[in-house]
């Protein structure tokens, strides 16, 4: 692999787990001070469950990225992939702010919403140029999927 290869790779690593490390900045103080006052649906997963998810999530993420990125920024279809990617990615870090940092699941129902659809929209574009950087989406779309419907329940179960 090339030097310049090298380089995309490990930042495109870096990048998805920046996002996730600003989400940790309003996760972690109001898991036991707010989260866990919260009625929750019989199918949430233990809290324990949620780092090695995210953990292996942004990596593969980071491995979709950089699929795509080492491409190159000469083709549109690259680029215009690349900002749907970024902007998937900052909803990914909002929503952990609206969920936890504002301490309110109806905004987070938006933006996990919104999340999904930009997730959706980045894996046909992903498709379009590598078939193995759209199918590496598939567990985070299945995840936010998941996430979806415990955020909407979270959101039902306490008014």
């Amino acid at each position: 692999m090339r030097i310049r290869n090298i380089v995309k790779f490990v930042a495109s690593i870096i990048v998805c787990y920046a996002a996730g490390f600003v989400g940790s900045i309003y996760t972690r103080p109001a898991i036991p001070a707010w989260y866990v006052t919260l009625n929750k649906p019989s199918f949430t997963p233990p809290n324990w469950l949620f780092f090695p998810v995210w953990t292996t999530l942004y990596a593969i993420m980071g491995i979709s990225l950089f699929l795509i990125w080492r491409k190159g920024l000469e083709e549109k279809r690259v680029t215009t992939a690349l900002v749907l990617f970024a902007i998937q990615l900052i909803l990914n870090a909002l929503w952990s702010i609206a969920f936890f940092g504002l301490r309110s699941p109806v905004s987070g129902l938006v933006i996990i919403i919104v999340l999904w659809l930009a997730i959706l929209l980045t894996m046909i574009w992903f498709f379009r140029i590598s078939g193995v950087a759209g199918w590496l989406l598939l567990p985070y779309i299945g995840w936010v999927g998941f996430a979806v419907v415990l955020n909407l329940q979270i959101y039902r179960l306490n008014p």
